[in-house]
């Protein structure tokens, strides 16, 4: 990965969110207004959503990344992320979004995920981590790639009514609430997504 004293800077102006996600829009928002950008996303342009094939949180950020940029000739910032659990060999991971189905259910996809480490028995893990990868692509094809990541522990029943996705059956290391349970602020200064954005901000921003 290049230092970030070679990555291109990203000037003020019109970006674009490529995302449909309401959750993530709101948090990558916030996390963007110190920096002079007017943010839209994909969603408001009536951009769809393009297939995420990729290996890899990293290659999915980049797949929606260069497909908004390449529709809109703006720049674009697209996020993928998901839960991985050590006992169920990293799953959902990149199908995190995928498990909750369409329409998004949590409820059913945290069910899900909570049956199969019982099914593991007693001693089975409940350690599990959250990965963001951030993907910043300019029209002309040139991609900025970031990945953060928070570490922690499964609960279970679901705790908290903030947040959103996995949230409500995932605590941080050194907390006692799920992240469902903080406050915006409080998640934000932890999360996976700050975690992946402030390397975007030495790299491109600074």
């Amino acid at each position: 990965m290049s230092g970030a004293s070679s990555r291109r800077k990203l000037a003020p102006g019109r970006l674009v969110l490529a995302s449909h996600n309401k959750g993530k829009l709101a948090e990558i928002s916030t996390l963007l207004q110190p920096y002079g950008l007017e943010t839209v996303s994909a969603a408001d342009l009536g951009l769809p959503e393009p297939e995420e094939d990729g290996d890899s949180f990293i290659a999915n950020a980049e797949i929606k990344a260069r497909f908004v940029a390449q529709e809109t000739g703006l720049v674009a910032l697209a996020d993928d992320s998901g839960l991985c659990v050590d006992a169920l060999d990293q799953a959902p991971g990149i199908y995190s979004a995928r498990w909750a189905g369409e329409p998004r259910d949590f409820d059913k996809a945290m069910a899900r995920i909570h049956d199969l480490v019982e099914e593991k028995g007693s001693d089975a893990s409940k350690k599990a981590h959250f990965v963001c990868a951030m993907s910043l692509c300019w029209p002309d094809g040139h991609v900025e790639n970031f990945e953060g990541h928070v570490w922690g522990n499964l609960v279970w029943p679901p705790r908290g009514a903030r947040g959103f996705g996995y949230d409500p059956i995932f605590v941080a290391e050194g907390q006692n609430q799920s992240f469902a349970e903080m406050a915006a602020d409080a998640k934000r200064a932890i999360s996976h997504r700050t975690a992946a954005f402030r390397q975007l901000i030495e790299g491109c921003l600074a």
